[in-house]
């Protein structure tokens, strides 16, 4: 294809004949991400089923559980349906299968039945270094600092023009992955990405609005409980705090209003590595959900090796991981490791 002016920049080494190939063999597309989703997760899902339907396929995008309402703005068509929607023969009828933002089995546990019995050809689309093998060809860019970059690429090496909707969805999940582009992940290219969407429609100012300043009472009284329980390590330089499921309730606050709490720890002075420990609600017959470990780190710890050891993965500078023990144990295995990585 010639590069035109808008071309999205990229040193991508991901194989994009094969990807071509494998959406022109297929005419049913089901479409995924993992739990908890972020804006990096549903904005490249919903951008890249936009970008199959303008090729002719029929596609739905289907999750374990609904939307977060504080994320509904991303979906204004309502496209995302629950998983119990679906019929097993409608589910049976889709011949491949797109996982987006992760192909780890734990961020997938609300459809990781139905990705081990489907018979529809499957393949990732991901920026994440680490992963499990889910029996899908992966098309991975660990370089890349979006899943919403890949996603942009495969819009413009299928010659699919960006509409405003799919650039704001691409622009908030590149914005939200990067920190509002100031993550160590961010290059000069995110900046020419960055444009290159808003020029397609995206305005930054909507996006910002939407993500920052639509706050609820529940989630800054959370925020403070959070961070009235901070404590720091190794001199400052380990900083950690945690979240039970009673504390969401104390404060009125949903499930989703814990996300990026992690990155405001890293705002004291001296901090090298963040850790927050969230409670999950119970999903077994033990009411046992498990803890959910966020780590963030600015020196030469890697996160995604620390999460590694707790059966999560991730990036470099950030990654996540859930083990199913008691919150106190949880925290010392973690902060036991984690100590011993920064020494």
């Amino acid at each position: 294809m010639t590069e035109s002016p808008n071309s999205i920049d990229s040193n991508s080494k991901i194989d994009w004949s094969e990807f071509e190939q494998y959406v022109e063999r297929h005419n049913r597309f089901l479409l995924t991400t993992h739990i908890r989703p972020d804006c990096d997760a549903l904005g490249s899902t919903l951008a890249m089923a936009t970008v199959l339907e303008r090729l002719g396929k029929e596609v739905e995008i289907v999750l374990g559980y609904d939307v977060p309402p504080n994320l509904h703005w991303i979906d204004p068509q309502s496209r995302i349906r629950n998983l119990n929607e679906f019929s097993e023969e409608q589910l049976d009828s889709f011949d491949a299968m797109v996982v987006l933002d992760t192909s780890a089995w734990a961020q997938l546990s609300h459809i990781a039945d139905f990705i081990r019995s489907t018979k529809a050809q499957k393949i990732v689309i991901d920026h994440h270094r680490s992963g499990d093998d889910i029996g899908a060809r992966v098309f991975k860019e660990p370089s890349s600092e979006a899943t919403g970059r890949i996603v942009a690429e495969a819009a413009e090496h299928l010659d699919v023009a960006l509409t405003p909707l799919m650039a704001t969805q691409l622009f908030a999940a590149l914005v939200t992955d990067t920190g509002w582009l100031h993550f160590s992940s961010t290059n000069s290219d995110s900046y020419r990405l960055a444009a290159k969407l808003v020029d397609a429609g995206a305005v930054p100012e909507q996006v910002y609005a939407e993500l920052n300043e639509k706050e609820t009472l529940g989630r800054l009284v959370l925020i403070g409980i959070v961070l009235s329980r901070v404590e720091t390590d190794l001199d400052g330089q380990l900083i950690h705090t945690f979240i039970e499921q009673k504390d969401f309730v104390a404060a009125a606050a949903l499930p989703t209003d814990s996300e990026d709490v992690i990155n405001m720890t890293l705002a004291v002075k001296g901090t090298q590595v963040a850790i927050i420990f969230v409670e999950q609600p119970g999903d077994d017959c033990n009411g046992n959900g498990g803890i959910k470990i966020s780590f963030r780190s600015r020196c030469h710890v890697d996160c995604s090796k620390l999460a590694e050891q707790f059966g999560g993965g991730g990036h470099r500078a950030a990654a996540g991981a859930l083990v199913r023990e008691p919150l106190d144990i949880v925290r010392k295995r973690v902060l036991d490791a984690t100590r011993a990585a920064m020494r």
